[in-house]
């Protein structure tokens, strides 16, 4: 197949790209290169023949609609989306305007391209969401792919909202959709602001490793290239209007997550202390769900696929590339946000914000 990738240059978006090369297929990488995305993370398959990159933003209608006709893809995988929880709390305009606006442009520039195209049974819009739009569980239970939603963060939400929109243009126009939602994903090139990398990097360089409350929160954790499978089995094998959910069948605390990845660095990078001891319990954030967890029953049974890698072999892995590519993550260390604590201030931004409106208009009477 020619495959369309949105967001192709971050974290999961590469991991498929790379994944759908080196399984045949030709690949079209569409990313607005923000904050997030490194093309560092497809250069392994940059020069290959079956891959052509564009920079342009899933909110241009019409850069998506020359992109489509130029190209002629067989499938969209949709994975452009702002992602990250803490920033969504301290600036929630940024994921409406990309998940939601930007899916609904690129679902409208889909279905232009679908219908000109005469239709074709075989063309599929896979969108790839998230856990966290079924809000929280308590200590038993599991999400299914008939769970209701229950956002909680702004990223949730408007990962929701994204939700919708695409099944509406399924039910509507008919657009030959499939949806994955996943649970947590970890592995090489995840950009330094998530858990596991800002445990690995703080460690390293002898800083407090942070966790939020008491670290009690359940995760599923998924490592990327099982995801990363996992998606390219959805669009070659899943039934059109089917979701499907995707889990890493490996649920952790946040504090065991966080002391797995210490003892790693402890056996593969030792100094006069455990790293553990550099553990900082800091204020929660607002609003953080209590536990995810997957059923993958449904992408078993129907598709056969099962992730391939366990919870302890996965943070080895990703220990391991982190210590083995210093210079990838040393480059990122300069973007905005990496390294600073985020979503915790939003009451005194919020605040400041009106008193400069109010200053303004004041000025302006």
């Amino acid at each position: 197949m020619k495959i369309l990738v949105t967001g192709g240059a971050g974290f999961i978006g590469s991991a498929v790209v790379r994944h759908a090369i080196a399984a045949g297929h030709s690949v079209v990488n569409v990313d607005a290169l923000t904050y997030a995305a490194c093309l560092d993370n497809v250069k392994s398959v940059a020069d290959n023949e079956n891959y052509v990159f564009y920079h342009a933003s899933i909110c241009d209608r019409a850069a998506m609609d020359r992109i489509l006709i130029e190209t002629q893809p067989d499938a969209i995988m949709h994975l452009a989306a702002e992602s990250h929880v803490d920033r969504s709390i301290d600036g929630p305009g940024a994921f409406v305007e990309t998940n939601i606006t930007g899916t609904y442009t690129l679902l409208e520039a889909a279905r232009a391209y679908w219908t000109g195209q005469g239709k074709p049974e075989n063309f599929r819009f896979h969108h790839i969401s998230t856990d966290e739009v079924y809000g929280s569980l308590g200590p038993t239970g599991m999400f299914t792919e008939d769970t209701p939603y229950d956002p909680r963060s702004p990223y949730s939400a408007s990962k929701a909202a994204s939700d919708h929109l695409v099944r509406a243009w399924a039910e509507t126009y008919g657009l030959p959709v499939v949806l994955t939602n996943c649970s947590n994903n970890y592995g090489p090139y995840h950009f330094p602001e998530k858990l596991v990398p800002v445990v690995i990097l703080n460690a390293l360089a002898g800083k407090d490793i942070p966790v939020y409350g008491k670290g009690e929160n359940i995760r599923d954790w998924l490592y990327v290239e099982d995801h990363a499978d996992a998606l390219l089995t959805v669009l070659g094998k899943g039934q059109v209007g089917r979701s499907y959910n995707i889990g890493g069948e490996n649920e952790a605390k946040n504090i065991d997550l966080v002391r797995m990845i210490c003892a790693h660095l402890d056996a593969m990078r030792p100094k006069d202390r455990p790293y553990a001891d550099q553990i900082t319990f800091v204020t929660d954030r607002p609003g953080h769900d209590m536990r995810y967890a997957i059923d993958p029953t449904r992408i078993r049974d129907e598709l056969g696929w099962r992730p391939s890698v366990t919870l302890e072999e996965g943070l080895e892995k990703t220990v391991r590339w982190y210590l083995d590519n210093e210079d990838w993550w040393r480059a990122l260390q300069a973007r905005d946000g990496v390294g600073v604590r985020l979503g915790n201030r939003q009451d005194t931004r919020v605040s400041l914000a009106f008193k400069q409106t109010l200053a303004l208009r004041k000025d302006q009477m």
